[in-house]
Parts: C-alpha cells; sequence; structure tokens
C-alpha cells in the first residue's frame, strides 16, 4: 500500500535506481494499492499515483519487472467520489483479511504531517471514528479539498505498517505521535498516533533532522 508525499517519493526513487535494492525483489507476485489520493486524474500534477508511476513503477514496467494487472489504483477522477471509495473498499474486501476482518496488507506505507495527519486522515475528521468502511471520501476543510483515504480498520489490519518521516519540520509532531501512542491504548488525538495494527508491527523510518526532538526514553 503506497503513500504520497515527498519522503516516499525519495524512497521510491532510491528503490527504482539502485539494482541491487530493485532487483531483488520478486515484483510480478507483488501487488500494488494507495492508501490516499486527491480527487485529481491520474495524470495530474498532484495526483499520488502521477507521482508513484514517474518515481518508480513506470520503472518497473519498462523493465518488464511488475506486470500492469498488478497495479490497483483509486479512479479518483470519478464524477461521484463516494461511489469510487466504495468501489476501491469493495475490492479490498476480496483480499485476504485477517483479525477483525481488515485487508491483510503485508505493508502499508504512511507518511506523517506536520499536523499529524498520515495517509488522509486529518484532525477532527469524521472518518477518524469510521468502523465499516475501508476507503472513504472525505471533504478536507481546510485546505478545502477531497481526499480518498483508507480508514483505520484497513491500516489496522497489515502485517507491518511503516512510517516514512523527514525533515526537521517533523521533529515535534514526530516527538508527540509517538508519545501519545505510546501511552494511550486505543492512540491519541493526532491521526498517526492512533495507527496500531492489532495483529501487526510499526516501523518509524526517521533521519536525524525528524528526530531530533525525541527524548531519550524513546
Amino acid at each position: 500500500m503506497l503513500a504520497g508525499g515527498a519522503t516516499p517519493r525519495a524512497a521510491y526513487r532510491l528503490l527504482a535506481g539502485d539494482p541491487a535494492r530493485r532487483d531483488g525483489i520478486p515484483w510480478r507476485c507483488v501487488q500494488i494499492f494507495q492508501g490516499d489520493e486527491r480527487a485529481v486524474p491520474p495524470d495530474h500534477p498532484d495526483s499520488n499515483w502521477r507521482m508513484a508511476r514517474e518515481a518508480f513503477l513506470d520503472a518497473l514496467r519498462a523493465g518488464d519487472l511488475l506486470p500492469e494487472e498488478n497495479l490497483h489504483r483509486i479512479a479518483a477522477e470519478a464524477a461521484d467520489p463516494e461511489s469510487a471509495a466504495a468501489d476501491y473498499g469493495r475490492m479490498l474486501r476480496d483480499l485476504p483479511v485477517r483479525g477483525t476482518g481488515g485487508p491483510l496488507f503485508d505493508l502499508v506505507l504512511l507518511g506523517l504531517g506536520e499536523d499529524g495527519h498520515t495517509a488522509s486522515l486529518f484532525p477532527r475528521s469524521p472518518v477518524l471514528t469510521e468502523t465499516k468502511h475501508f476507503v472513504m471520501a472525505p471533504w478536507v476543510d481546510p485546505p478545502g479539498v477531497r481526499r480518498f483515504t483508507l480508514t483505520f480498520p484497513a491500516i489496522n489490519a497489515a502485517a507491518c505498517v511503516a512510517f516514512l518521516v523527514s525533515g526537521p519540520a517533523k521533529a515535534a509532531v514526530l516527538a508527540r505521535a509517538l508519545q501519545e501512542s505510546a501511552r494511550a491504548a486505543g492512540g491519541g488525538a493526532l491521526p498517526a498516533a492512533r495507527v496500531r495494527p492489532e495483529h501487526g508491527e510499526v516501523v518509524w523510518l526517521v533521519d536525524r533532522a525528524a528526530a531530533g526532538a525525541l527524548p531519550a526514553a524513546i
């Protein structure tokens, strides 16, 4: 399950550009999905899918490593976003399940916003309390845009969730997210702190700048 954003883009480029890493993965056995998307066509400059294509998926396709049928994008250009979200959610329900019945992803990649959001799960969004649907298309205000996002029932069914966090602007929110996650059984106020796989693990991959505000105990 792919993440959008600048840090994942850099990770994707490293993966595509390093033959030792790239060629060591059996891509024909890998199914690629989206964790969140903006309500734009797949060729739009703001599209997470376009970013992933340009950063590494097109390189894998050109090398005949990854079949096109292994790519599963959200139809974010649809005239009816809620129907598009429901369609993607139904597709996820056809995947193997575990725990509470969420789709069993081997790996969910997530970023961390400066406001504590992850995927397109923003603070104070009603989607944070969603328990039935795997994919929703909330209106995010501010900045006043439509987004598609996995919900916690889907994310927390993963075998592994990996956060990719970089830069000094993320230092304060990273420290807060880890503190909230550690002390609250159900997570904290920040959406990222509510990522707690029922039967899996969370891995935080952070650079020195992002880790600058972490207490010694973490």
